[in-house]
């Protein structure tokens, strides 16, 4: 027979579980229990553990005998708010005796007598629960059974003036770095608001100020679980809730000084991006909303992820910190450590850009007044070197992108062309205008000439021409060659591409140019130009620790269409469209580029790409307006 029940302590909404007391059929509040005679001390143990349990603490003081009743129900009443508690359980006899008769759990002797009961504390977050063997002494007074009271009763090992306070402990968080192992991150000043709690006049007063300034900031931290923390901590040591890196400060630590009991110490922390801060992600206190996303083990006013890398990997990069419960004395130096819960360490994210190649990234879209994004890849390992984003209102869009590719997307349908027979030699027109299933295209005409002279000047009335060669199957099977659609199982979020089945002519010859429902990002651009350099199209590959998994396989292209496409590609830039990516030397670069007005949320809007590769380096390049990319292009690799 045991006691059982919760009781839910500040800061925790959880639904009540029903209190069952076997052979008895009510739950006293104030009077003793009638379920066994006077001369058994079983009743006044049962009802002050269910009195405490339940939350009637001047009942179960009632109970004891050896000091202030007021005191002890006061003692009682704070081991919630001391370990943040989301649940207390309580049961006569120990958890190691499972089945055994209550009456064993108390042991007589005259008119004394001991108990030993079980203790289970939840203290929230997922955790495991607090569990220990209690102890009390009882001694009949005036005919009647009473619990001497005594610190003890709480924990056995809790003395005279101490408390119970939990300590969480924190390692340094996780650096991200380049593949050479140099840091990501730039170390910056921030500011860390914080309490004394044994020093806070009224701290319900101070977190409520605090949470009510900070939402004006745009947080929206937990104020009872934020209570919670103060609640439980040691008295005497300082407890972090808050960092303020500089980009969020704008005066904010300021007034959070001017609150009583808030103290605000300056440091310094490795907490912004040095580079691809759109991929890399940015730090933040766990606000409600963000706690939901990350989940357990953090707390409101902790440092974490909120986007990127930073919040993709919150687990690996910061670990989980060890809780410890102990006993404390009022001055806090004294600790006894009672239980603990060691967390896991903090872990670096090794990814794959490369240092040079994300500077030279970033240094060539530098100068655009319009946004603009690049990624690039090594060729022949699918490895993402670069992610490079320029105005673009914090989105990753070298790799979440999703634009109409236009005539970049040539290399797939012109390999689709080469597989089904064509050669880069066959003749062909470019004619002004050629209209395919009623739909018309238009560019600069050439004269008539091969296949390889017509796509160096981007002829698309050539490509829509010569679509109807094709059937959708086999547009769509080159398509997946060169991994669109594919789910290329990155840890961050990067867009595969699309490329609808045409179901008509018409539809297949605006698929052919890149548009008709053709999306494409420029990390995808950049893996199609280098499986056309190596001949094999590769999954990207961004992390190497924690590893990104890469379950999709290589896609072999045919070798022949492979060496047209090359020789393509390279007409391109020596005399044909591109001919602005021409650089001095031995190794040429190859490419392809086309500007692409379409219509998007009712909006004409316009996007110049540039996708190629120059030695085991490919790129692609997408930027909203009409820019020549070709330059861009020669601006990244000189």
């Amino acid at each position: 027979m045991g006691v059982t029940g919760t009781v839910f302590g500040p800061g925790r909404r959880r639904a009540r579980r029903v209190i069952s007391v076997a052979a008895c059929g009510a739950l006293v509040a104030g009077t003793t229990s009638a379920c066994f005679a006077e001369a058994s001390a079983m009743p006044a143990v049962r009802d002050f553990l269910i009195a405490w349990e339940v939350g009637n603490y001047d009942a179960a003081a009632r109970r004891t005998v050896g000091a202030d009743r007021r005191a002890v129900a006061g003692a009682l009443g704070q081991v919630r708010d001391q370990l943040d508690a989301a649940s207390l359980r309580l049961g006569l006899g120990l958890p190691s005796a499972p089945g055994g008769d209550p009456a064993d759990a108390i042991v007589r002797k005259g008119d004394q007598a001991e108990a030993r009961f079980s203790v289970q504390i939840d203290l929230g977050e997922n955790g495991e629960p607090f569990t220990y063997p209690g102890e009390m002494k009882l001694r009949r007074v005036g005919g009647r059974w009473k619990v001497v009271w005594s610190p003890s009763l709480i924990h056995p090992k809790l003395g005279g003036g101490q408390r119970l306070a939990v300590v969480t402990e924190s390692t340094p968080r996780g650096d991200v770095r380049y593949r050479n192992g140099r840091s990501l991150l730039r170390t910056v000043p921030a500011d860390l608001v914080g309490v004394l709690p044994g020093q806070l006049r009224d701290p319900q007063r101070t977190i409520s100020k605090l949470v009510e300034a900070t939402e004006a900031g745009g947080r929206r931290l937990d104020a009872e679980r934020l209570l919670g923390r103060v609640r439980s901590a040691p008295p005497t040591a300082f407890l972090p809730l808050l960092t303020l890196n500089p980009n969020e400060n704008s005066g904010m630590a300021a007034r959070l000084r001017q609150i009583e009991g808030l103290q605000v110490q300056r440091t310094s922390a490795p907490i912004e991006p040095d580079a691809a801060p759109e991929l890399i992600g940015s730090l933040g206190p766990a606000t409600g909303d963000r706690l939901q996303r990350v989940g357990a083990p953090y707390q409101p006013g902790d440092t974490i992820g909120i986007s990127g890398v930073q919040l993709r990997h919150q687990r690996w990069l910061a670990g989980t910190p060890t809780v410890k419960v102990v006993a404390v004395d009022p001055s806090g130096r004294h600790r006894e450590v009672l239980a603990e819960w060691r967390g896991q360490p903090t872990q670096a994210v090794a990814t794959t850009l490369d240092p040079r190649n994300q500077e030279r990234a970033q240094a060539a879209l530098s100068r655009l007044t319009v946004p603009a994004s690049m990624a690039v890849v090594r060729a022949n390992s699918g490895e993402v070197l670069a992610v490079a984003n320029h105005r673009t209102d914090g989105r990753n869009l070298a790799m979440e992108g999703r634009y109409p590719p236009g005539f970049t997307f040539g290399i797939v349908s012109a390999e689709a062309l080469l597989q089904g027979g064509m050669t880069q030699e066959d003749e062909t027109e470019c004619p002004a205008t050629t209209t395919v299933g009623g739909r018309q295209f238009t560019n600069t005409p050439r004269s008539k000439n091969n296949f390889q002279h017509h796509f160096g000047y981007g002829c698309s009335t050539t490509l829509a021409t010569l679509s109807t060669r094709l059937t959708p199957a086999a547009l769509t099977g080159a398509a997946g060659r060169f991994g669109f659609g594919k789910d290329w199982q990155l840890s961050i979020p990067a867009f595969p591409g699309a490329v609808p089945v045409p179901r008509s002519d018409g539809e297949k010859a605006s698929v052919v140019n890149g548009e008709g429902g053709v999306l494409a990002s420029p990390l995808g651009m950049a893996l199609a130009a280098g499986a056309v350099n190596t001949g094999l199209w590769r999954p990207p590959l961004l992390l190497r620790s924690p590893q990104d998994r890469q379950t999709v396989s290589a896609q072999p292209l045919a070798p022949f269409a492979v060496s047209d496409l090359k020789t393509m590609m390279q007409r391109a830039v020596h005399s044909g469209v591109v001919k602005a990516a021409k650089l001095p030397g031995t190794v040429p670069v190859y490419g392809v580029a086309d500007t692409v007005t379409y219509t998007e949320g009712g909006k004409t809007r316009t996007v110049s790409w540039f996708a190629g590769f120059r030695g085991d380096i490919a790129f692609a390049i997408a930027v909203e307006g009409t820019v020549p990319a070709a330059t861009i292009a020669a601006r990244f690799l000189s």
